[in-house]
């Protein structure tokens, strides 16, 4: 039998997380709460820069006053390592700024919330369709955040050059733009390219891009049923064939779309550098690429669509806020989590990552300086997948385009066999 303690924390636990549902849904305003933190202190940890999150967290316990955030910045490249090991101390945070490549990882580490405390219905009308990633079978992993689309970063000055008057909106309006655009000598040899596609180590996200080209072709890369995740290349009634081959085409000399090779450099320094007119770059790259290269002349366009297709799709990276289940205050967690991704602060922190708010009422007052408004469309129809592990699924598309490359492999079996590969990455 529970001890009155217990059940007394219980009930305070479902009812923060009912008054949260309902500040999150807008029925209770935000601000004006209890007294000054009377719910305690909420932890939150996240590789976001903290010069970015401290303006933003005050003005937030400011109008918040019934709990604390208090703000742990981690480098990315020990972040994984540094929570695990902060978990299995008794130490880690209430709550984390949770990536879609760590949702797998920490499924089983999340206290996550159910339909009943927050409806399936309510989350996808609130939310556009890249924070999905955060849904289980199970419940809620994470309340989405913000969102960082794959767009398309263009040369003005290459195009105007070659009176090329908008950029492509389709593939097949991008591979017509080839020939003007990709400069080559007498031996074939590509002194400019026009797009850097075909190869994997040279083309940054590449991972993306060529999942970006599964999804829309009507194919998802890994689902969860039940509490597994099981990937579906290639079995969800698509052919990708034609898919792999139409992005291997563009490193083939022997094939008209033929724009890149392994003596390129990075597609992100080929484009700083103007030797390449297209780059697939996502809405965050916008200031270092400005950084990179002030003088260059480029702009932003949506990332190509299928021609004619039934809806458009971009890949994008997604942020969400995740109650760990070893939150020693999980009903201020909760709540926090609700306030800050459903409110001012979420359209705040967004901006300040150089992305796009997650919620679709955000989504719908746009900025008016010159990139957001696009950020902001191609955000609605983003679609993200639970990677299991960013650095082995990495090798997994670099070996099924490698092995079509190097003829090591059909097309058919090198998709075969990176089903295969996932699926024992998901096992593990």
């Amino acid at each position: 039998m529970k001890s009155n303690f217990q059940i007394i924390f219980i009930i305070i636990f479902i009812a923060l997380a009912i008054l949260g549902v309902l500040v999150f849904s807008g029925t209770i305003p935000l601000g004006g709460s209890t007294e000054t933190g009377s719910l305690g202190t909420v932890v939150l940890w996240g590789t976001a820069k903290t010069s970015a999150m401290t303006a933003l967290l005050q003005e937030f316990n400011t109008a918040n006053t019934a709990f604390v955030v208090q703000y742990v910045e981690k480098p990315a490249d020990v972040f994984n390592q540094e929570l695990l090991e902060a978990l299995a101390s008794g130490a880690g945070p209430d709550m984390i700024l949770l990536s879609e490549d760590l949702a797998f990882n920490y499924a089983n580490k999340i206290s996550v919330i159910p339909y009943s405390n927050y409806p399936l219905a309510s989350f996808k009308n609130n939310f556009a369709g890249a924070g999905e990633v955060f849904l289980t079978s199970r419940g809620i992993l994470a309340f989405p955040l913000s969102i960082d689309p794959l767009m398309m970063y263009y040369n003005r000055s290459i195009l105007d050059s070659n009176g090329i008057v908008y950029p492509p909106v389709s593939w097949d309006d991008l591979v017509g733009l080839l020939p003007k655009l990709t400069q080559k000598d007498a031996e074939n040899k590509i002194i400019k390219s026009s797009v850097a596609l075909g190869h994997f180590g040279n083309v940054a996200h590449a991972k993306e891009i060529i999942a970006a080209l599964f999804m829309q072709a009507g194919n998802a890369i890994v689902k969860e049923k039940d509490g597994s995740f099981t990937p579906v290349l290639g079995e969800s009634g698509a052919n990708l064939s034609p898919v792999l081959k139409f992005y291997t085409d563009f490193a083939d000399p022997n094939k008209a779309v033929y724009s890149w090779n392994k003596s390129f450099p990075n597609s992100s320094s080929a484009f700083s550098s103007e030797d390449l007119a297209f780059y697939f770059g996502f809405a965050s790259e916008l200031q270092p690429l400005i950084n990179r290269n002030p003088n260059q002349n480029f702009r932003i366009a949506e990332f190509p669509q299928i021609k004619n297709g039934s809806f458009k799709l971009t890949s994008a990276h997604v942020t969400g806020l995740a109650i760990l289940s070893s939150s020693k205050n999980p009903g201020a967690a909760f709540s926090a989590a609700g306030l800050m991704s459903g409110g001012d602060f979420a359209s705040k922190f967004a901006s300040a990552q150089g992305v796009a708010p997650a919620r679709r009422d955000l989504l719908r007052v746009k900025p008016t300086d010159s990139y957001s408004p696009i950020f902001y469309d191609s955000a609605l129809y983003a679609k993200s997948w639970p990677d299991p592990s960013s650095k082995d699924t990495d090798n997994i598309f670099r070996n099924m385009v490698d092995g079509v490359l190097s003829n090591s492999m059909n097309i058919g079996n090198a998709i075969s066999d990176a089903n295969s590969k996932l699926r024992l990455l998901l096992v593990k």
